[in-house]
């Protein structure tokens, strides 16, 4: 007979999840967990893969919305939920209770801070945003795998492309083994390659604002879609668009109120005209290292990185 972990785990992977790992609740400094769900006593994580093919019209510049609609719309809000209902319907078979939780994009923990992905006047900061999971903490706990330099979670199958979801239950279940880190080498190149420089390259701490800026693209050199008079009246226009301005959070609201030259999907989830070149950057250094278990006939990048060139005004007028 299939154990309960057994059955979960494939019940999860069969409707979409390619990664499932389990978390005794003491693992869980973190109050949110216990405070969601005070009789908690196991949490259940599964990832589920970012296909590469997702990010592949961004890394040719040719098509940018696949990445947007397959990588982060669909798994969210279509293949997700469904797993998860699904698996807490085999623990209430079993006589326990089962909490999902998805992760909220417009629900933060930071007041200060913003998601990238939504629009940011969206956003609720209020009281119930201090009972939100750290995802990516929760997958380590989880046995999913490990935290990179800038803070994503990365695993041995696909790096650090996937997204998470969790179940929260009172049923107490066999644990997976926590990963010991040894994917990240703190190289650097996601800080290299992020157009806004948003990544310290000394912390990993990540400039929200600054990210959000540059991934609906605000530097010129990779948005195929900015306009040649982008920001004239800012003081500052070369710098903005060839991603070297510091950007503070009321600067950067101005700039991405400014940038949107490519419409948003569907569930207001912003196109990535950056197409997660961090993950990205971290992916192709994985691979060249041989560290990842999955392989492909060809490398992800084939050819040199593509740039465009920093149109000014003056060059348009010639």
């Amino acid at each position: 007979m299939k154990t309960l972990n057994e059955r979960i785990s494939e019940t999860l992977k069969a409707h979409g999840a390619d990664l499932v790992g389990f978390g005794g609740i003491e693992r869980f400094r973190d109050t949110a967990a216990r405070t969601i769900f005070p009789k908690a006593k196991t949490v259940i994580g599964a990832a589920f893969r970012v296909l590469r093919g997702s990010h592949r019209g961004v890394e040719e510049g040719s098509t940018y919305y696949q990445y947007t609609t397959t990588g982060v719309e669909t798994i969210e809000e279509t293949v997700m939920p469904m797993a998860m209902l699904r698996a807490c319907a085999v623990l209430e078979d079993a006589g326990f209770e089962a909490l999902p939780q998805k992760r909220n994009q417009l629900i933060m923990q930071e007041t200060g801070s913003t998601n990238p992905e939504v629009n940011y006047a969206e956003i609720y900061r209020g009281k119930s945003a201090e009972n939100q999971l750290d995802f990516e903490e929760a997958a380590v706990l989880c046995g999913l795998g490990e935290r990179g330099f800038s803070g994503t979670l990365l695993t041995d199958d696909f790096g650090p492309f996937q997204r998470l979801c969790f179940i929260l239950t009172d049923a107490e279940l066999e644990e997976t083994p926590i990963a010991e880190p040894h994917l990240c080498d703190h190289c650097g190149k996601c800080a290299a390659a992020c157009p806004g420089h948003a990544i310290n390259p000394g912390t990993g701490n990540v400039d929200r604002w600054q990210c959000a800026a540059y991934y609906v693209g605000a530097n010129m050199t990779k948005n195929p879609f900015m306009p040649p008079d982008a920001y004239l009246h800012e003081p500052d226009r070369l710098a903005i668009i060839a991603g070297e301005a510091k950007l503070s959070p009321e600067r950067a609201r101005q700039i991405i109120d400014e940038t949107f030259f490519y419409p948003p999907i569907k569930h207001a989830y912003l196109t990535s005209i950056c197409g997660r070149a961090c993950d990205v950057a971290c992916y192709i250094h994985l691979e060249e290292k041989g560290v990842l278990k999955r392989s492909f006939k060809t490398p992800f990048r084939k050819r040199p990185e593509w740039k465009l060139s920093i149109q000014t005004e003056a060059e348009e007028k010639k």
